[in-house]
């Protein structure tokens, strides 16, 4: 009798992990159109979500739902997510191989971004090889048009980066010529 009892609960666990996954996928299949087959982004000023952080995304989905970071595309979307939804969208983006940068084709203005990262201490949040911790974004190998517009966006406060508001007061200083340069860097930067 408790062998049956183990079985007909590990089945059912299996069974839950199966409608599970294939739930992720259905909802996750709807960010195909802007964020990209696999999650790497080839629309301009969208993100890719592929390997980028689990609590990073739910964050995100989050501020979405409740309005605090606006997006008309996005809204309609998020609306109808549960808490749930949300855990396993984050999860799912995050189990995807992360994307890649682009060859640096302008080593010097890659010099410019890595002094101006450097200069304002990218990596004591971002992490030493900027690809993310908890839910801090990664940035490594991030479209570099998308970075030049959220960083434009964290300077003129009409994104904030989260309750702290950290990266507003991160961008404001930058001159456009550094977030061109920043932008640059971490989109073709490949670690180490």
């Amino acid at each position: 009798m408790r062998v049956v009892l183990v079985a007909t609960l590990l089945v059912a666990a299996i069974w839950s992990s199966l409608v599970q996954a294939a739930d992720v996928k259905e909802k996750a299949e709807v960010c195909k159109g802007c964020h990209g087959d696999n999650a790497v982004s080839q629309m301009e000023n969208i993100p890719s979500l592929a390997g980028q952080l689990d609590q990073y995304i739910q964050w995100q989905l989050v501020y979405f739902r409740s309005g605090a970071r606006k997006n008309e595309q996005m809204q309609p979307i998020v609306e109808e997510l549960t808490n749930e939804d949300i855990r396993n969208l984050g999860a799912y983006f995050a189990s995807l191989t992360p994307f890649k940068g682009t060859p640096d084709d302008n080593p010097d203005l890659s010099a410019k971004g890595k002094q101006a990262a450097a200069g304002r201490r990218c990596a004591s949040c971002h992490g030493d090889n900027f690809a993310g911790t908890k839910a801090v974004a990664r940035l490594a190998g991030q479209r570099e048009d998308y970075l030049v517009k959220a960083l434009h966006d964290y300077k003129s406060s009409a994104r904030n980066g989260g309750p702290q508001g950290v990266m507003s007061d991160v961008a404001y200083p930058l001159s456009d010529e550094e977030i061109t340069a920043l932008a640059h860097y971490l989109a073709s930067y490949s670690g180490g």
